[in-house]
């Protein structure tokens, strides 16, 4: 397929592109600044300015595109740009998609999402028919998904990719708890009882090209692992996977004052399924925490 990329230069985009191109897909890359290499195009999202040219060639749109939410300590102006950084390219690219004609428009949009949407839900299980929930991070999936409304209305499929929280040492969860978790300093946040959605590169990666090729699949999708665990849970694991202690707790309080604005956030418990990929018969390289 020939494959028009936002995000491609992020966490999870590099790796993408890799996989695609490694897999005989030809990836256009857009970028904000002046390209550099023939397989990259400008343009300016927060202006909503794109050249239509450039979706009508492409098969499919990915767009993986945001400001990290863990990234640094939270305030209002990076709250903006968290938010900004993913509703200026989804509401771009899904209006321009709209706005061609349609023989000219990509079979398909795959955007991201989080599991943010569902919020705070405890220990009660949710799938992908679970209504948004409340808090910052739910506030701003509902608006990025939203923003895919236009090419959907065009009767574009899309994909909305509620991703959980990605395992590889080079990022995601993993790397920034990797110094002290080795150095004997980490243990459980907060209570620990919290439910942690994740997934293993590996499972992103084959999932996202799963849902790519798989016409018959639209709407949200929740990309995570089929056994999700509690932070206690979790905080165990690791330890045991590096040889290391892992018995100071971090108080709910102290996290508070390391993360401001985020902090909530991270003590968030959001116990999620992969219904649809589970449904689609989506094999999992990765089903538990201990091979992941």
């Amino acid at each position: 397929m020939r494959i028009l990329m936002a995000g491609a230069s992020g966490f999870l985009g590099t790796r993408l592109v890799d996989l695609l191109v490694a897999d005989g897909h030809q990836v256009t890359r857009l970028v904000r600044r002046r390209p550099r290499s023939p397989d990259e195009r400008q343009w300016t999202p927060s202006a909503a300015q794109l050249d239509p040219a450039l979706v009508a060639e492409a098969d499919a749109v990915v767009n993986l595109a945001g400001a990290g939410v863990g990234d640094r300590r939270w305030n209002d102006r990076y709250k903006q740009l968290i938010r900004t950084s993913r509703v200026d390219t989804t509401s771009t690219l899904a209006i321009t998609i709209a706005g061609l004609p349609a023989a000219d428009r990509p079979e398909v949009l795959v955007n991201a999402s989080a599991i943010g949407w569902y919020g705070n839900t405890g220990d009660r299980v949710v799938e992908e028919d679970a209504p948004a929930g409340e808090g910052f991070l739910a506030d701003v999936a509902r608006v990025w998904e939203a923003a895919t409304r236009p090419a959907e209305d065009a009767g574009v499929r899309v994909v909305r990719l509620r991703t959980g929280l990605p395992l590889h040492r080079d990022g995601g969860l993993l790397k920034p708890q990797l110094l002290p978790f080795k150095l004997g300093i980490a243990g459980r946040l907060g209570s620990g009882r919290q439910w942690l959605p994740w997934i293993s590169m590996t499972d992103w990666l084959n999932a996202t090209t799963f849902l790519l090729a798989r016409a018959d699949l639209a709407g949200p999708v929740n990309v995570v692992g089929p056994a999700p665990v509690t932070n206690a849970e979790f905080t165990r694991e690791f330890a045991r996977q590096l040889h290391r202690p892992a018995i100071i707790p971090i108080p709910a309080l102290a996290l508070k004052v390391a993360l401001g604005g985020f902090a909530q956030e991270a003590l968030t418990s959001t116990r999620v399924l992969p219904g649809v990929l589970n449904r689609a018969a989506f094999t999992f390289r990765h089903p538990d925490l201990p091979t992941a």
